[in-house]
């Protein structure tokens, strides 16, 4: 299988080098040319075009920061939907809207091409080892093709449906869920703040009772140590994520209160110039609002 690869950001990066280091037929492309260097050193094929970069490909994967440039990659005149072969798979799999994929769902059919969702949880330390988990959905028998790039990728895999909207939503609500966990673990050391309690402490109490959960202790260890800088999905990632999962709440009559805290909290956060930090982050505005800051 020859694999195209568009998008080599922090998570971009590191699961092409997994595709890479097992052995495919790897093209790259990215609009920052320095990302290229080191996967074209270790004989990634160097594209310097999106026509380049998708022509004899059989799967493209992407791996792209929000719906406007994936919109403009797949539709724009020098788009991949114009230079993929008959045939071929386009597969994103970074956190887009369920508007976004439908329109290609249905633009890729209509050209001939398939579209599956492959979207992945996990951080970019995670994508450089292979450890993420893939959410995929698309039709049955592409997704057992796809199989083993999935097992290159990650750890596990969740088929959620036949349609490629099934894996989307699947991914906006996970991240949903982990807006919300952030928020409340935010919430919480300022109130023990307040009491005098350290915040290692009650992450230690976290961790040993309520947050089994690795992501749980990843993001409560980022709040102890004010580790913002570290970034995994910065603010304007997850302001992007929340307005999202407010979309595809309003699209299905589905209200969903705590996305508005998280996001008026995010929002927060870049209006004091911390929209390139983790957003983690927000739980500094929430010491801001307890008077901790």
């Amino acid at each position: 299988m020859k694999v195209g690869f568009i998008g080599l950001g922090r998570m971009g990066h590191g699961m092409a080098e997994q595709i890479l280091g097992a052995g495919y037929d790897l093209a790259i492309y990215d609009q920052v040319p320095k990302l290229l260097k080191k996967l074209g050193s270790a004989g990634a094929t160097v594209a310097r075009s999106v026509a380049e970069v998708v022509a004899d490909r059989d799967l493209v994967i992407t791996m792209l920061p929000h719906d406007e440039a994936l919109e403009e990659l797949a539709f724009s005149k020098k788009g991949l939907l114009k230079y993929m072969a008959k045939g071929a798979i386009h597969m994103p799999s970074g956190t887009h809207g369920i508007k976004i994929i439908r329109q290609l769902t249905n633009a890729h059919k209509e050209a001939g091409q398939t579209l599956v969702a492959g979207h992945v949880l996990g951080r970019p330390d995670l994508a450089s080892k292979g450890q993420l988990t893939i959410v995929s959905g698309g039709p049955p028998n592409i997704l057992k093709h796809l199989q083993p790039i999935f097992d290159v990728l990650g750890k596990q895999t969740f088929i959620a449906g036949d349609e490629p909207q099934t894996a989307t939503a699947v991914k906006i609500a996970n991240n949903f869920v982990l807006g919300c966990a952030i928020e409340a673990i935010g919430e919480s050391m300022s109130l023990v703040r307040k009491f005098g309690v350290t915040p290692a402490m009650f992450q230690q109490v976290l961790i040993e009772g309520l947050f089994g959960s690795p992501a749980y202790q990843i993001y409560g260890q980022i709040i102890v140590d004010e580790a913002y800088e570290k970034v995994g999905a910065s603010v304007h990632i997850g302001l992007k994520d929340t307005n999202l999962a407010l979309a595809a709440g309003e699209a299905v009559d589905v209200p969903l209160p705590c996305a508005n805290v998280v996001r008026d909290r995010l929002l927060g956060a870049k209006a004091h110039g911390e929209g390139d930090l983790d957003w983690a982050v927000m739980a500094r505005e929430q010491a801001r609002a307890s008077g901790l800051e």
